[in-house]
């Protein structure tokens, strides 16, 4: 069972309880591709609260569908945008998800939610007496730190400590517990160390739901992201044989299941997995230190579907902080402006945090290594927004200068115009392989998965088949919970 839906009878019973005494209902992913079908009490509620409110009504808002207000929205289409032609500088056409539109401005909160609600429902996580542990790169542990809050238990959040500033600061505020790694968002293993220390030193009081190797993180991307992109090419009457390409950083390899669900949709769909240059472990099999925060590397994620990846994207993380800074200077938006690109578009701009400016690249890369024309679509995503790195920028000033017309220029021009296909990969079978069986120093040697396991991920045709249907036995188990919240 790739996901534990046992039942805990006595630890389930405590978590209706729990959630009986504050209020609480848990959404369903059937609820999440669609909140139209979520009661009119809960929108009425929602209709009264803020976005990054800790409420618990706020789980309804795990969705990309949310009105795009700071409070008191509702819900609507898919929050998505077409990036401009005059940024691109390719014929194909880019359209990115929205992230900042989540409670906690990312959509790791996605994830997390996926991660905590089968263990509440099936009593794996006991929410009165044991902490959730939320091992992270960045943005995940905000996400588990936030649902965590809304659901009044526990949380510790560890991520390393060259993080962003704004990332610590707004954690304080909801987190139990921060645990501060050493390094980077290269250093995965040093989180994976805390982890077995914690488990060593707390034990049955904590559950750690490690993104990396949790199915239910896979599951909520394929059904819930991969949803949404598919809604929103028909929204925009993509003919299924134009929709090409799907670009996602690698990070714990959840996101790319939604490349997944848009495969089994649209067979000419190529899954491109993006990571830093300076950290090519897919690429290069190498390793380093790089500056595109949250998406994680050194290592291959268990719940990466290596098998289903097309290509590999490695991308100079210099050129997202130049972009990075093209989007958010002032310099930078009136020469964009000069450039073509229209007010709606320069408004999008904010939408943008420095992994988001990592995919757009990377789906920029991939546009030119297939020679996309105009009726290609490729789709990516902005996980989160600039709002979660304005310290960088006067990093960059005090590192770079202030960043002029001149700097403006060298931006759009070099970082996104004349981007090119170097340092991109078409993955061959044996190229598959080879990065799959990396998979095996991490999991296999340090985190106690076994070689049959690893040996099923590659060779049994239904192992990524059935992780889907997971979501069904999921929400019937979800809607029983609620129901017997509301018995009493």
């Amino acid at each position: 069972m790739l996901i534990n839906l046992n039942v805990n009878p006595e630890v389930r019973e405590k978590n209706i309880k729990r959630c009986r005494e504050k209020g609480i209902l848990l959404p369903t992913f059937k609820q999440m591709v669609d909140p139209s079908t979520v009661s009119e009490d809960i929108k009425n509620k929602l209709a009264k609260t803020g976005l990054w409110d800790v409420d618990p009504v706020n789980l309804y808002r795990v969705t990309w569908h949310n009105e795009p207000v700071e409070k008191g929205g509702k819900f609507g289409d898919v929050n998505f945008i077409e990036v401009p032609h005059e940024i691109t500088g390719v014929k194909a056409r880019i359209i990115a998800l929205a992230g900042k539109w989540f409670p906690t401005g990312v959509h790791k909160v996605g994830a997390t939610y996926s991660c905590l609600a089968p263990a509440l429902v099936s009593g794996n996580f006991d929410s009165v007496d044991q902490q959730a542990v939320w091992p992270s790169t960045g943005n995940y542990c905000r996400g588990g730190a936030y649902n965590s809050a809304l659901l009044g238990c526990q949380s510790i959040a560890i991520l390393p400590e060259e993080m962003s500033q704004e990332r610590f600061n707004w954690l304080k505020t909801v987190a139990g517990e921060i645990i501060a790694t050493p390094g980077c968002e290269s250093n995965v293993k040093e989180i994976f160390d805390k982890c077995h220390e914690l488990d060593a030193t707390r034990g049955n009081h904590i559950v750690i739901f490690n993104q990396f190797e949790q199915f239910e993180n896979y599951l909520w991307h394929y059904v819930v992201t991969g949803g949404a992109m598919i809604e929103v090419a028909k929204q925009l009457n993509i003919a299924d044989k134009d929709v090409r390409g799907y670009v996602s950083a690698t990070g714990s390899g959840g996101t790319l299941a939604a490349g997944d669900h848009l495969k089994d949709v649209y067979p000419n769909v190529k899954i491109g997995a993006a990571e830093a240059l300076q950290c090519p472990t897919l690429l290069r099999n190498g390793f380093g230190g790089h500056r595109i925060e949250g998406i994680g590397d050194k290592h291959v994620p268990w719940i990466h579907n290596v098998k289903n990846t097309d290509m590999v994207l490695a991308i100079d993380d210099q050129d997202c902080m130049d972009v990075y800074r093209l989007f958010n200077e002032p310099a930078g938006i009136e020469y964009l402006k000069k450039m073509g690109v229209s007010e709606q578009d320069i408004a999008n701009l904010s939408l943008y945090g420095i992994s988001g400016v990592g995919n757009l690249l990377g789906a920029i890369k991939m546009a030119k290594y297939y020679e996309m024309d105009q009726d290609d679509v490729i789709f990516t995503v902005l996980t989160d927004s600039s709002e979660m790195y304005t310290s960088r920028l006067e990093e960059q000033n005090k590192e770079q200068g202030n960043f002029d017309e001149f700097a403006a220029v060298r931006a759009l021009a070099a970082c996104l115009h004349h981007q090119t296909i170097e340092n991109a990969k078409e993955l061959g079978y044996y190229d598959r392989l080879a990065i799959h069986n990396l998979k095996y120093y991490t999991w296999v040697e340090q985190q106690g998965k076994t070689y049959e396991e690893i040996n099923a991920q590659w060779y049994d045709k239904n192992y990524w088949k059935q992780i889907p249907s997971y979501a069904e036995k999921i929400d019937e188990m979800i809607e029983a919970f609620n129901k017997e919240i509301l018995s009493k």
